[in-house]
């Protein structure tokens, strides 16, 4: 079967991120002789297949992410796969019960439970504990929801609180339904995440915890990332954004954890 030119230029586009993990528009230009325009729109394209994760200027490989440096900031993460982030943070609000006290974790998933949140018209009376400055800039203008942050040095790619003094105060919360952001998840090493400074609060968290929902999108299962925050029975629920793949889905039933999509 023959290929349109477009898509012979974005399999050829494709072959060339996966080669060398990532790729600049500018070099998209010079490579394929095409306009600027039409490297943003192949990017895009290949992002919404799934293929890529964008970044500012450019691209990387999806299933190199963790190659390249271990993690990707905020900002370039925000925008792959938004729909089915914005799907599972709608689910997670349905969650919520009037008067809660939550916790979200820092991540793009969380961030848009936050968004979601403000938008809670029956179920108000809430506080949101974070150790993430974004969502807790996110929330600052919503009505009838208390933020407390957590203190601690902040990380800049993922804008999170970590350290000695958020530990402190970790200690003296009690949270009713924590909402954890997670970078990968395997039946061998359990929910995992790029920051071992990160993980560590996400455990000190889940301990303080009477609830934990593990919230991730697809792209997630079957991954590794370097440092383990649980294992897959320590939790409560999960909230993703389809129904998952037939091992995860058995794992959960085994260990009597409900999924929510």
């Amino acid at each position: 079967m023959e290929h349109s030119k477009g898509e012979s230029r974005r399999l050829k586009l494709l072959e060339r991120i996966k080669q060398n993990g990532k790729v600049s528009i500018q070099e998209i230009v010079d490579e394929m002789g095409c306009s600027e325009a039409t490297a943003r729109r192949d990017l895009d394209l290949l992002e919404k297949a799934g293929k890529i994760i964008r970044t500012i200027g450019g691209a990387v490989s999806e299933g190199a992410s963790s190659a390249l440096s271990g993690e990707l900031p905020f900002a370039n993460k925000r925008s792959f796969l938004r729909q089915e982030k914005e799907r599972i943070a709608d689910t997670a609000a349905g969650l919520v019960e009037e008067g809660d006290v939550i916790c979200l974790t820092g991540g793009t998933t969380t961030f848009f439970i936050a968004k979601a949140l403000k938008e809670l018209k029956e179920r108000r009376n809430l506080t949101v504990v974070t150790n993430a400055v974004n969502i807790a800039a996110e929330l600052a203008d919503a009505e009838d929801i208390q933020v407390v942050v957590i203190g601690g040095v902040m990380r800049s790619k993922s804008y999170e609180l970590t350290g000695p003094l958020a530990e402190s105060v970790i200690e003296k919360l009690n949270v009713a339904k924590m909402f954890l952001g997670v970078d990968g998840v395997s039946l061998t090493h359990g929910f995992t995440m790029h920051s071992e400074l990160e993980a560590r609060i996400a455990q000190r968290l889940i301990e303080r915890s009477a609830q934990v929902y593990a919230v991730l999108d697809h792209s997630k299962l079957q991954r590794t990332a370097l440092f383990t925050i649980t294992a897959l029975d320590r939790v409560t629920g999960i909230v993703t954004d389809r129904k998952p793949e037939k091992w995860f889905e058995d794992a959960c039933e085994k260990h009597r954890i409900r999924i929510h999509y």
